[in-house]
């Protein structure tokens, strides 16, 4: 059930996993969208093609980030999690290298899931989080010392700008092509919805230190995603997670 924010965390995996077959092809027709991701890994800056890095994709739906990761760092491991089993089905269609590993469990649990890395991308995966703290702080405890995390999220509510043009696209575009593709607008909807209602830019680099980050910024994307959806860079000192 949708409430003021979206659907609740518990509904977010099976929202995901009725809509799996189609995600790829409406997020085909976002422009950008996978050049996007790239560049969002990029700003990790990772060395020398990700030769001896292990890398975490947290929330790789169908793979999309997690193609992104593998383009910028072709020589690292990654371990690429999601919580919806048919998102997953559909990442695990794709050709991969024996380099990349897909393991089903939500970011709260990380079932499957240990040791430190050495780089992590969360994209599109913060703002569906019941406890985003908490989360953050997680995430935090998997990298090794100096390590990045990339978030890759939108984030409008600073923009009386951005915000229309996020509500002129959901309901003049993705809306009525999820109606059209699933017969169902729940996600897209819930899309929405949690989009307007997730931090401004400011406020969320201000969850990210309060989280334990540091060397905190955030650049943002070109064409209609200016403004909308932003790369979030932070990085961690301490000692990782034991």
């Amino acid at each position: 059930m949708l409430h003021h924010d979206g659907l609740r965390r518990a509904a977010v995996p099976a929202a995901f996993d009725d809509g799996a077959r189609s995600y790829d092809r409406l997020v085909g027709l976002n422009p950008g969208y996978h050049a996007h991701l790239r560049l969002s890994a990029e700003r990790l800056r990772l060395p020398g093609d990700g030769a001896g890095l292990r890398l975490l994709d947290a929330g790789c739906g169908t793979g999309a980030s997690t193609a992104a990761l593998l383009a910028v760092a072709p020589r690292a491991e990654i371990v690429a999690i999601d919580a919806s089993a048919r998102m997953l089905a559909e990442a695990r269609r794709k050709p991969w290298p024996d380099s990349v590993r897909f393991v089903h469990t939500s970011v709260e649990e990380l079932a499957g899931v240990s040791g430190l890395f050495d780089g992590i991308l969360a994209a599109y995966l913060v703002r569906n989080l019941a406890d985003p703290d908490a989360q953050l702080r997680a995430l935090a405890r998997l990298l090794r010392p100096g390590a990045t995390l990339a978030v890759h999220e939108y984030s409008v509510r600073d923009s009386v700008m951005a915000t229309m043009v996020w509500h002129a696209v959901c309901w003049g575009v993705i809306i009525p092509l999820g109606w059209l593709f699933d017969g169902d607008t729940t996600l897209y909807r819930h899309l929405w919805r949690s989009v307007t209602t997730f931090d401004g830019v400011t406020r969320f680099r201000r969850r990210l230190a309060d989280a334990g980050f540091t060397a905190i910024h955030s650049e943002t994307m070109t064409g209609w995603q200016r403004g909308v959806v932003h790369t979030f860079l932070a990085s961690v000192r301490g000692s990782g997670c034991d």
